[in-house]
């Protein structure tokens, strides 16, 4: 029986990332339950062939295979940090270049940062459409977190651990 995988993607661009450690946790606590491979990129991994691409063909040899590994996982753990009350543009960019099937009924969860709570509802109101448009599996429950969730590049708030341990179930149930 093949092993179950997890794929993280980020959609940030500088690091160190909260929201790249936020997917990281996100995803380590999904593997942990299902006893799976676990692999997490960021669109900086992607290299310079994102920012020219119309097409999946035209990225490099490098960014078509973690698009390829994306597709292969059997979950995704996915997240972007907050600009302007949305998720980043190469972030967008990435998700445009895929075949509008390519993610039906895989489950996802959703997940965020930003630096205050008035961008909390980007989970719902620009993530969770973007993947209802792929037909995917998004989890029920969606996670975002601020700064203040964090300490040190790890999740400290007790509220947002929670948050991820029930989206963390869903996921694994979706999975199977």
């Amino acid at each position: 029986m093949p092993q179950t995988k997890i794929f993280g993607f980020s959609g940030n661009i500088t690091r160190p990332s909260t929201t790249r450690a936020f997917v990281e946790h996100i995803v380590g606590e999904l593997a942990l339950k299902k006893q799976a491979l676990a692999q997490c990129v960021d669109v900086d991994d992607l290299g310079p062939s994102l920012l020219k691409a119309k097409r999946l063909d035209d990225l490099n040899a490098h960014a078509r295979d973690v698009v390829q590994q994306m597709l292969e996982a059997d979950a995704l753990v996915v997240g972007s940090p907050t600009y302007k009350g949305s998720y980043t543009g190469l972030f967008k960019h990435y998700f445009d270049l895929l075949d509008p099937t390519s993610l039906r009924g895989k489950p996802i969860i959703i997940a965020a940062t930003g630096g205050g709570e008035r961008h909390s509802l980007v989970v719902e109101h620009q993530l969770r459409p973007l993947f209802g448009f792929f037909e995917a599996l998004a989890m029920p429950t969606a996670i975002y977190a601020t700064r203040n969730d964090f300490g040190n590049g790890e999740v400290i708030s007790e509220a947002i651990r929670m948050r991820v341990g029930r989206a963390v179930e869903e996921a694994a149930c979706a999975i199977g």
